[in-house]
C-alpha cells in the first residue's frame, strides 16, 4: 500500500479545519480509511517550552535554537506519530512543516526558505501532497472576527498579511528542495470548497487504496 500525507496549510482562517473536515467526511463516503493529526509531536519538553513561546508571540534566544526545537520536534513526530499513523492509512494533517517554517522566519528574521530546507531533511515528514490555501486575508480576518475567541498571536492585520507572503515564498522553496507538488487555491467559496475536497480526493484515489474498517 502506498504511503500518502496531506499537508493543509495558510494562514488563520484560510479555510484549513473546514476543508479539513469535508475531506475526514469524503473520505468516509469513498470507503478511504483517512486519519488526521496534528502539526507538533510535544514529545519533548524542551521543545515543547520553545515551540509554546514560539506560538506566543516570544522568539527564542537565537534563530538555531528555534530551528533546533522544531527539527527536533518534528523529528520526534515522523518516529513515533507520522510514520506508525501512515503504516495504517493516509493522514491529513491541519498544518506541518510550513506553518512551522512561515513562524519561524516570522520571529527570528531569517529568509523562510532556510527553514523549509532544513525541516525537509526530515524525509519521514514530508507531505505527499500539500495543499496551500490562499484565500485573501482580509477574508480571512473577517472570519477570525466572527469566532467567539480571542485572536492569538499573528492573526493581527500587519501579520497575516507578512504570513500570507512567507507561505507563498515557502510553498516555492518547498518544490524547489522537495520536488514535491503544492496546490495553491484559495478557500473562499463553496465552490472553492468543492474544488479543494475533490482533487484531495483524487490524489487519495491515486495513491492510497485503503479500505475504511470496519
Amino acid at each position: 500500500m502506498s504511503r500518502v500525507l496531506i499537508a493543509l496549510e495558510g494562514i488563520a482562517g484560510a479555510g484549513k479545519s473546514t476543508l479539513r473536515n469535508r475531506l475526514l467526511t469524503d473520505a468516509t463516503h469513498a470507503d478511504i480509511h483517512l486519519g488526521h493529526i496534528g502539526q507538533f509531536s510535544w514529545l519533548s519538553l524542551t521543545a515543547t517550552l520553545t515551540l509554546i513561546g514560539l506560538r506566543a508571540g516570544h522568539p527564542a534566544a537565537s534563530s538555531d535554537q528555534a530551528l533546533a526545537a522544531a527539527r527536533h520536534d518534528l523529528e520526534l513526530h515522523a518516529r513515533h506519530n507520522l510514520t506508525p499513523a501512515l503504516a495504517d492509512g493516509p493522514l491529513v494533517a491541519d498544518r506541518l512543516t510550513l506553518s512551522t517554517a512561515t513562524l519561524l522566519a516570522l520571529l527570528h528574521e531569517r529568509p523562510v526558505a532556510d527553514y523549509v530546507q532544513d525541516l525537509a531533511d526530515v524525509t519521514p515528514a514530508r507531505a505527499d501532497f500539500t495543499v496551500l490555501l490562499t484565500t485573501e486575508p482580509a477574508r480571512c480576518l473577517e472570519r477570525l472576527d466572527e469566532r467567539p475567541t480571542t485572536r492569538r498571536f499573528g492573526e493581527d492585520p500587519t501579520s497575516t498579511a507578512r504570513l500570507s507572503k512567507l507561505y507563498d515564498q515557502a510553498a516555492t522553496a518547498w518544490t524547489k528542495t522537495t520536488g514535491l507538488p503544492v496546490l495553491r487555491h484559495p478557500c473562499a467559496s463553496d465552490t472553492d470548497l468543492d474544488q479543494l475536497a475533490a482533487a484531495c480526493l483524487t490524489q487519495l484515489n491515486a495513491t492510497a487504496p485503503y479500505t475504511a474498517r470496519i
